[in-house]
């Protein structure tokens, strides 16, 4: 058997939809799958004013123009996430400043944002690793006792809960991602809403590559002009009809990758009893979507057996997680040394994540499982 790292799931209802999304000519963006998608996402989270965009980077690139993001605007996030979440802001001459993460759950530190905080401070940046929330209540009550703006990338978060609230309710931005890596996807997508409701009007002029376009379809006015900078921010139709067959099967998809979930968690307590790994808490106060699993090896060379007998020798693809940002080229650039945030490294040095996709959940979970089972112990004992 082949488990890979990562494997498409299809709902049933995505040819359906892609062939009506296609016959009808209707391809470019806010058309009626865009608003059947946005329509969906706000009845069953309750989200705020929503945009579909091309995909979770621009998402944040265009919440870095919500914000107002520009040179010299020092913005505070962790090291240990994707390059796109630091390039929405550098991209508009920000300085990104990095913090350490809580090595319980691989997102931003909480306790450690208020020592980072300048005159030149604008935004704070967190993350949701592997679908679990960062601290939202603890950031926001920073950032309005500082007057700074929070952009929360959810893009592994969504059906995510914190404290019964949908991840991306409560930060004044936040994005989601639909890539194909994605629980729910369409193959490229991304999503922005915005929770001030003073922003929400020029957030339809940046989609709308700065223009007032919006105010001529809803009939407000005759001609439309610029009025904003902004750019071509939007989902195509014919990819929103993919992710509305998605988004329809949410529960059942969620349900499934539990499985996986409860199975990982099984296989592994005993071996995180013996101080070999370590692997993701999730505080009472969260519910995760199981989007992602991940455990911290010992030692490196470990986690390098771990995966390389993994691969060859059961055919299942495990995974690295990400390279910290302070420490990459680009990073050092900024002044940054790998010394500096030692529990990022170190986490990021030996964790390793499973494989995990929606189908794993029927078909091939058993197999796997016990192929870790073997693995470990023929590391280990």
């Amino acid at each position: 058997m082949i488990i890979p790292f990562n494997k498409v799931y299809f709902t049933g209802n995505e040819e359906k939809y892609l062939l009506e999304s296609l016959y009808s000519g209707r391809h470019c963006g806010n058309h009626d799958f865009c608003k059947k998608v946005i329509a969906l996402m706000r009845e069953k989270h309750g989200f705020n004013e929503t945009f579909l965009v091309p995909s979770g980077t621009a998402a944040l690139e265009m919440g870095a123009v919500l914000a107002n993001i520009g040179p010299g605007d020092e913005v505070i996030l962790p090291s240990f996430t994707f390059s796109s979440t630091v390039n929405a802001v550098v991209l508009f001459g920000a300085v990104p400043v990095f913090c350490e993460v809580e090595p319980e759950t691989m997102n931003i530190d909480a306790t450690k944002i208020e020592a980072l905080i300048t005159p030149k401070t604008k935004m704070i940046l967190p993350i949701d690793y592997a679908g679990l929330s960062c601290d939202i209540d603890t950031i926001m009550d920073i950032a309005n006792r500082h007057n700074l703006i929070v952009m929360q990338d959810c893009a592994q978060s969504y059906g995510s809960y914190y404290k019964g609230k949908p991840c991306g309710t409560q930060a004044h931005i936040a994005t989601f991602s639909f890539h194909e890596t994605k629980n729910y996807n369409s193959g490229e997508g991304g999503a922005l809403v915005v929770n001030v409701p003073e922003w929400e009007a020029r957030a339809h002029f940046l989609q709308e590559k700065g223009t007032d376009r919006t105010l001529v379809l809803n009939g407000v006015k005759s001609k439309y002009h610029w009025v904003d900078k902004g750019s071509s921010y939007l989902l195509s139709d014919i990819l929103a009809a993919m992710l509305l067959a998605q988004l329809e099967a949410e529960d059942k998809m969620k349900s499934l990758r539990s499985n996986i979930t409860k199975a990982y968690i099984e296989l592994l307590t005993p071996w995180q009893e013996k101080g070999k790994l370590t692997f993701r808490k999730v505080p009472e106060h969260a519910e995760i979507n199981h989007h992602a699993f991940w455990v911290v090896i010992d030692t490196i060379e470990h986690q390098q057996q771990f995966m390389a007998k993994l691969r060859d020798d059961h055919n299942i693809a495990a995974y690295i997680g990400y390279q910290p940002l302070h420490s990459a080229p680009k990073g050092l650039e900024f002044g940054y040394k790998i010394e500096d945030l030692p529990i990022t490294q170190y986490q990021a040095d030996r964790i390793v994540r499973l494989p995990f996709y929606t189908e794993l959940g029927e078909i091939g979970l058993d197999y796997t499982v016990n192929a870790i089972s073997q693995v470990l112990q023929e590391i280990y004992e």
